[in-house]
């Protein structure tokens, strides 16, 4: 233990510490898309099963009350009838499942589904991506109506620094307590990820 070299340990530590957040953000990003997709189906199977069927407003709504109940009892509670409806909402906006991006989260996707705009939801899509933004930052700057501001300014760089002031990128730490996570991977009551305890 004499030879025992402080920087030499403080290397390896740092090392294996930045390897294992580097697999965690790879983990929280597996995790992320997988729900984003299973979501982007879900709302795929319910309109391709009402369009074949013809589906009268009144049954649809009793087959998505019916869809809610099974699967609340089998899933967990993050299927209300109003979430199978944004699950539709996600498949009709986003068609092409391919464009689906990693970088973003359910809850990412459930506040676009709020801009009706599709070149202003791509646009706060886009820019989600490029400057990391956490749900909550998104949802600032869309009711802030942070895209038609920039459109009608002259100059941009005010409006640009206001969000750059308001915004830090996204976490991990930020993605694992976010509750659709926790639901989906039915964690909600493991008491290690209860949020206050990680916080």
């Amino acid at each position: 233990m004499d030879d025992f070299d402080l920087t030499s340990y403080e290397d390896i530590y740092s090392e294996i510490k930045e390897m294992l957040l580097l697999s965690r953000n790879q983990a929280y990003s597996a995790v992320n898309f997988a729900m984003v997709q299973a979501y982007w189906q879900i709302g795929r199977i319910i309109i391709e099963h009402e369009q074949d069927g013809n589906v009268r407003a009144g049954y649809g709504k009793a087959v998505l009350q019916e869809l809610s109940s099974r699967l609340t009892k089998d899933f967990g509670k993050g299927f209300s009838v109003r979430t199978l409806q944004q699950m539709k909402k996600f498949y009709v906006m986003f068609p092409n499942t391919n464009a689906l991006r990693s970088q973003l989260t359910w809850t990412h996707y459930r506040l676009l589904l709020s801009v009706e705009n599709e070149q202003a939801r791509r646009w706060y899509m886009d820019e989600a991506i490029a400057s990391a933004w956490s749900s909550r930052q998104l949802e600032r700057q869309i009711s802030t109506l942070y895209y038609e501001r920039l459109l009608a300014s002259r100059d941009q760089t005010p409006v640009r620094d206001e969000a750059m002031e308001l915004t830090a990128p996204l976490t991990a730490e930020n993605f694992i307590k976010d509750p659709y996570v926790l639901e989906f991977l039915d964690l909600k009551n493991y008491p290690a990820l209860r949020e206050s305890d990680l916080e």
